[in-house]
């Protein structure tokens, strides 16, 4: 059975995640070998300001549906303002440069933020055509982004889905490895303070002490802020030195046994923290038991 995805009002939830890669094919072969469930490639459109003509974003998608949120990889599909904006990203590093937030109503928090004097590109409406067992669906959302480069960790955005059956489908959210849940996304920070009081603002909730870094926990999942010399013992190496940045996903599972064996792996307070695949980009898997 789904559980839903659409948080009530005043809520806030860890919607996804994005890597952005060269190659969909080799991503999903590398999510696979981790015993997840992949959809197959789908490309994003939106209307056209004048003519209302659909017309592509510049991006298209695999996903990795889970019970609660999503891991989304981007890939270029066209010349467009997003697709070059996409492009400066991977041609920067293949990995990490998406975090999305789920909101009942995103229209309404992109008023209060421009309200608040926040510096807001115009709401859009995204779709994409979705295969479901009994034809094809369209899977609707309104997303409210901050303009590029406001974020040096990359996209930031809040979203409203209209169309959460169409995504979360039982033949997707099943995996061989178990995973259930979205639960964090990881930052390395030169300065985690300014870096956690940056999505603070932008989320208006409260930043908290966690261990050697900081922590935003939302309705469902949480920003987890380390410090950069604490992320690059992590991950082994610093994915982009002296930048703060998206450097890990934390994925609840039903049982840690059901990964598949990987001789990088190794237990880190409780969690069990797999290299990326280099098709991913640079970055670390944290699987722990739910």
């Amino acid at each position: 059975m789904i559980r839903p995805n659409l948080p009530r009002p005043g809520e806030i939830v860890l919607d996804h995640s994005g890597h952005f890669v060269a190659d969909a094919d080799a991503a999903r072969t590398a999510l696979e070998k981790l015993g997840f469930t992949v959809t197959p490639l789908s490309a994003q459109v939106q209307p056209d300001p004048v003519t209302g003509e659909m017309k592509p974003t510049g991006t298209g998608n695999i996903c990795v549906m889970l019970p609660e949120g999503y891991l989304e990889v981007l890939v270029h599909t066209a010349d467009t303002a997003i697709g070059r904006e996409f492009k400066a990203a991977l041609d920067r590093r293949a990995g990490l440069h998406l975090v999305a937030f789920g909101l009942a109503d995103a229209a309404a928090r992109h008023a209060e933020l421009v309200e608040a004097g926040v510096d807001m590109r115009p709401l859009v409406h995204f779709s994409r055509e979705v295969e479901t067992e009994t034809g094809m669906e369209t899977a609707a959302f309104t997303v409210a982004r901050l303009p590029a480069g406001a974020m040096p960790e990359g996209r930031v955005q809040s979203l409203t889905h209209h169309n959460e059956a169409a995504l979360w489908q039982p033949r997707w959210t099943a995996h061989a490895n178990g995973a259930q849940s979205l639960d964090a996304i990881v930052l390395s920070s030169p300065d985690p303070r300014e870096s956690a009081a940056r999505f603070s603002r932008f989320l208006g909730r409260p930043v908290q002490k966690d261990g050697p870094g900081l922590r935003i926990p939302l309705d469902r999942g949480a920003l987890e802020f380390l410090p950069e010399e604490a992320a690059t013992a992590l991950v082994g190496h610093a994915v982009d030195p002296g930048q703060s940045c998206f450097v890990g996903l934390r994925i609840g599972l039903a049982d840690t046994a059901a990964l598949p064996d990987d001789p990088r792996a190794r237990w880190v307070d409780g969690s069990l923290v797999v290299p990326f695949d280099p098709t991913l980009g640079s970055g670390v898997w944290l699987f722990h038991p739910r």
